[in-house]
Protein backbone atom coordinates (compact mmCIF):
# COMPACT_ATOMS: atom_id res chain seq x y z
CA UNK A 1 0.00 0.00 0.00
CA UNK A 2 3.19 2.24 -0.38
CA UNK A 3 4.51 4.86 2.79
CA UNK A 4 2.02 6.80 4.86
CA UNK A 5 0.93 9.75 5.89
CA UNK A 6 -0.92 11.11 8.98
CA UNK A 7 -4.49 12.52 8.76
CA UNK A 8 -4.52 16.57 8.96
CA UNK A 9 -1.00 17.15 7.99
CA UNK A 10 -1.59 17.36 4.52
CA UNK A 11 -4.31 19.19 2.78
CA UNK A 12 -5.10 18.16 -1.23
CA UNK A 13 -4.73 21.61 -2.64
CA UNK A 14 -3.61 22.02 -6.72
CA UNK A 15 -1.34 25.13 -5.02
CA UNK A 16 -0.51 24.03 -1.73
CA UNK A 17 2.01 27.68 -1.63
CA UNK A 18 -0.41 29.29 0.70
CA UNK A 19 -0.13 26.89 3.19
CA UNK A 20 3.78 26.52 3.23
CA UNK A 21 3.90 30.41 4.04
CA UNK A 22 1.06 30.16 7.31
CA UNK A 23 3.36 26.91 7.92
CA UNK A 24 6.40 28.41 8.20
CA UNK A 25 5.03 31.64 10.34
CA UNK A 26 3.79 28.53 12.56
CA UNK A 27 7.11 27.10 13.21
CA UNK A 28 9.19 30.49 13.53
CA UNK A 29 6.66 32.67 15.40
CA UNK A 30 7.64 35.98 13.51
CA UNK A 31 4.07 36.35 11.89
CA UNK A 32 2.63 39.79 13.78
CA UNK A 33 0.17 39.49 16.76
CA UNK A 34 1.63 36.37 17.68
CA UNK A 35 1.29 37.23 21.55
CA UNK A 36 -2.37 37.50 20.77
CA UNK A 37 -2.81 34.10 19.14
CA UNK A 38 -0.57 33.05 22.39
CA UNK A 39 -3.23 34.73 24.36
CA UNK A 40 -5.97 33.04 22.54
CA UNK A 41 -4.50 29.80 22.85
CA UNK A 42 -4.60 30.43 26.57
CA UNK A 43 -8.11 31.03 26.61
CA UNK A 44 -9.07 27.72 24.26
CA UNK A 45 -7.16 25.27 27.10
CA UNK A 46 -9.89 27.43 29.58
CA UNK A 47 -12.34 26.09 27.16
CA UNK A 48 -12.54 28.62 24.43
CA UNK A 49 -14.06 27.70 21.01
CA UNK A 50 -11.58 26.20 18.44
CA UNK A 51 -8.36 25.42 20.81
CA UNK A 52 -7.70 22.19 22.84
CA UNK A 53 -8.96 21.68 26.11
CA UNK A 54 -7.52 19.29 28.44
CA UNK A 55 -10.96 17.77 28.79
CA UNK A 56 -10.28 16.19 24.74
CA UNK A 57 -6.94 14.25 25.88
CA UNK A 58 -9.18 11.42 27.28
CA UNK A 59 -11.53 11.88 24.31
CA UNK A 60 -12.42 8.50 22.10
CA UNK A 61 -10.89 7.69 19.15
CA UNK A 62 -14.14 8.85 17.11
CA UNK A 63 -14.11 12.60 18.46
CA UNK A 64 -10.79 13.29 17.95
CA UNK A 65 -11.19 12.25 14.29
CA UNK A 66 -14.32 14.59 14.07
CA UNK A 67 -12.59 17.54 15.40
CA UNK A 68 -10.20 17.12 13.31
CA UNK A 69 -12.05 17.20 9.75
CA UNK A 70 -14.00 19.97 11.67
CA UNK A 71 -10.52 21.72 11.29
CA UNK A 72 -9.76 20.53 8.33
CA UNK A 73 -12.93 21.92 6.48
CA UNK A 74 -12.30 25.26 8.90
CA UNK A 75 -9.41 25.53 7.36
CA UNK A 76 -10.87 25.24 3.73
CA UNK A 77 -13.44 27.50 4.51
CA UNK A 78 -10.31 29.96 5.63
CA UNK A 79 -8.21 29.41 2.66
CA UNK A 80 -11.43 30.23 0.67
CA UNK A 81 -11.77 33.46 2.44
CA UNK A 82 -8.77 34.34 2.15
CA UNK A 83 -8.45 33.78 -1.68
CA UNK A 84 -11.64 35.46 -2.13
CA UNK A 85 -9.80 38.86 -0.18
CA UNK A 86 -6.36 38.63 -2.35
CA UNK A 87 -8.49 38.03 -5.81
CA UNK A 88 -9.47 41.27 -5.01
CA UNK A 89 -7.10 43.11 -3.20
CA UNK A 90 -6.85 46.85 -2.66
CA UNK A 91 -5.47 49.34 0.25
CA UNK A 92 -8.81 48.86 2.37
CA UNK A 93 -8.24 44.94 2.46
CA UNK A 94 -4.83 44.94 3.95
CA UNK A 95 -6.71 44.66 7.76
CA UNK A 96 -9.20 42.05 6.42
CA UNK A 97 -6.25 40.10 4.97
CA UNK A 98 -4.05 40.14 8.27
CA UNK A 99 -6.69 39.44 10.02
CA UNK A 100 -7.68 36.37 8.14
CA UNK A 101 -4.10 35.27 7.88
CA UNK A 102 -3.56 35.38 11.48
CA UNK A 103 -6.90 32.77 11.61
CA UNK A 104 -5.43 30.57 9.18
CA UNK A 105 -2.64 30.58 11.26
CA UNK A 106 -4.20 29.63 14.01
CA UNK A 107 -6.26 26.69 12.63
CA UNK A 108 -3.35 25.45 10.83
CA UNK A 109 -1.65 25.30 14.69
CA UNK A 110 -4.93 24.04 15.74
CA UNK A 111 -5.57 21.20 13.60
CA UNK A 112 -1.87 20.03 13.67
CA UNK A 113 -2.62 19.48 17.49
CA UNK A 114 -5.67 17.60 16.77
CA UNK A 115 -4.10 15.62 14.42
CA UNK A 116 -1.07 14.02 16.73
CA UNK A 117 -3.91 12.29 18.74
CA UNK A 118 -5.38 10.46 15.48
CA UNK A 119 -4.03 7.28 14.47
CA UNK A 120 -5.27 6.81 10.95
CA UNK A 121 -3.23 6.16 8.27
CA UNK A 122 -4.17 7.89 4.60
CA UNK A 123 -2.26 5.89 1.58
CA UNK A 124 0.03 8.39 -0.57
CA UNK A 125 -1.81 6.93 -3.65
CA UNK A 126 -4.94 8.63 -2.09
CA UNK A 127 -3.72 12.07 -2.06
CA UNK A 128 -1.77 11.58 -5.21
CA UNK A 129 -5.38 11.12 -7.33
CA UNK A 130 -6.93 13.84 -5.22
CA UNK A 131 -3.56 16.20 -6.31
CA UNK A 132 -4.23 14.68 -9.96
CA UNK A 133 -8.21 16.21 -9.50
CA UNK A 134 -9.76 12.02 -9.30
CA UNK A 135 -11.49 10.20 -7.81
CA UNK A 136 -10.05 8.79 -4.81
CA UNK A 137 -12.20 6.12 -5.10
CA UNK A 138 -10.23 4.68 -7.65
CA UNK A 139 -7.39 3.44 -5.23
CA UNK A 140 -9.96 1.81 -3.62
CA UNK A 141 -11.06 0.10 -6.65
CA UNK A 142 -7.62 -1.04 -7.68
CA UNK A 143 -7.13 -2.27 -4.57
CA UNK A 144 -10.26 -4.44 -4.62
CA UNK A 145 -8.89 -5.91 -8.26
CA UNK A 146 -5.38 -6.56 -7.25
CA UNK A 147 -6.87 -8.77 -4.21
CA UNK A 148 -10.08 -10.37 -6.49
CA UNK A 149 -6.42 -11.26 -9.09
CA UNK A 150 -4.22 -12.68 -6.11
CA UNK A 151 -7.46 -14.32 -4.88
CA UNK A 152 -7.79 -16.37 -8.12
CA UNK A 153 -4.11 -17.19 -8.31
CA UNK A 154 -4.38 -18.42 -4.25
CA UNK A 155 -7.35 -20.39 -5.20
CA UNK A 156 -6.01 -22.03 -8.26
CA UNK A 157 -3.35 -23.35 -5.64
CA UNK A 158 -5.63 -24.24 -3.45
CA UNK A 159 -7.58 -26.20 -6.12
CA UNK A 160 -3.95 -27.89 -7.71
CA UNK A 161 -2.97 -29.08 -4.01
CA UNK A 162 -6.26 -30.78 -2.99
CA UNK A 163 -6.27 -32.12 -6.52
CA UNK A 164 -3.05 -33.62 -5.95
CA UNK A 165 -3.97 -34.81 -2.11
CA UNK A 166 -7.00 -36.78 -3.63
CA UNK A 167 -4.93 -38.38 -6.69
CA UNK A 168 -2.29 -39.17 -3.83
CA UNK A 169 -4.61 -40.54 -1.39
CA UNK A 170 -6.27 -42.98 -4.22
CA UNK A 171 -2.47 -44.18 -4.62
CA UNK A 172 -1.48 -45.19 -1.79
CA UNK A 173 -5.34 -46.53 -0.98
CA UNK A 174 -3.96 -49.19 -3.24
CA UNK A 175 -1.18 -49.82 -2.00
CA UNK A 176 -1.66 -49.67 1.57
CA UNK A 177 -5.62 -50.21 1.96
CA UNK A 178 -5.40 -50.68 5.93
CA UNK A 179 -3.23 -47.76 7.00
CA UNK A 180 -5.17 -45.30 4.64
CA UNK A 181 -8.54 -46.64 6.60
CA UNK A 182 -6.82 -46.42 10.01
CA UNK A 183 -6.07 -42.35 8.58
CA UNK A 184 -9.28 -41.75 7.68
CA UNK A 185 -11.20 -42.72 11.21
CA UNK A 186 -8.23 -40.56 12.74
CA UNK A 187 -9.30 -37.32 10.20
CA UNK A 188 -12.77 -38.23 11.18
CA UNK A 189 -12.27 -38.44 15.09
CA UNK A 190 -10.40 -35.34 15.14
CA UNK A 191 -12.57 -33.48 13.07
CA UNK A 192 -15.41 -34.34 15.01
CA UNK A 193 -13.67 -33.47 18.31
CA UNK A 194 -12.93 -30.00 17.24
CA UNK A 195 -16.28 -29.36 15.75
CA UNK A 196 -17.17 -30.01 19.82
CA UNK A 197 -14.93 -27.85 21.27
CA UNK A 198 -15.95 -25.31 19.19
CA UNK A 199 -19.61 -25.32 18.99
CA UNK A 200 -19.12 -25.08 23.24
CA UNK A 201 -17.20 -21.98 22.68
CA UNK A 202 -19.25 -20.52 20.38
CA UNK A 203 -21.20 -17.15 21.07
CA UNK A 204 -23.89 -17.89 19.02
CA UNK A 205 -27.42 -19.40 20.10
CA UNK A 206 -27.41 -21.90 17.35
CA UNK A 207 -24.05 -23.38 17.81
CA UNK A 208 -23.96 -23.65 14.22
CA UNK A 209 -19.70 -24.20 13.30
CA UNK A 210 -19.23 -25.54 9.95
CA UNK A 211 -16.23 -27.89 9.90
CA UNK A 212 -14.90 -29.95 6.19
CA UNK A 213 -14.20 -33.68 7.06
CA UNK A 214 -10.75 -34.70 5.15
CA UNK A 215 -11.30 -37.95 4.64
Amino acid sequence: MGPQRRLGIYVGLDSPSIISFCWSRVQSSKFPDRKMESSQNATGRNGGNGMVSNQTSAADPKQNLNQTINSVQKTLGLLHQLYLTVSSFNSASQLPLLQRLNSLVTELDNMVKLSEKCDIQVPVEVLNLIDEGKNPDEFTKDVINSCIAKNQVTKGRTDAFKSFRKHHLEELERTFPDEVESYREIRASSAAEAKRLAQSQSMLQNGDVKFKTEL
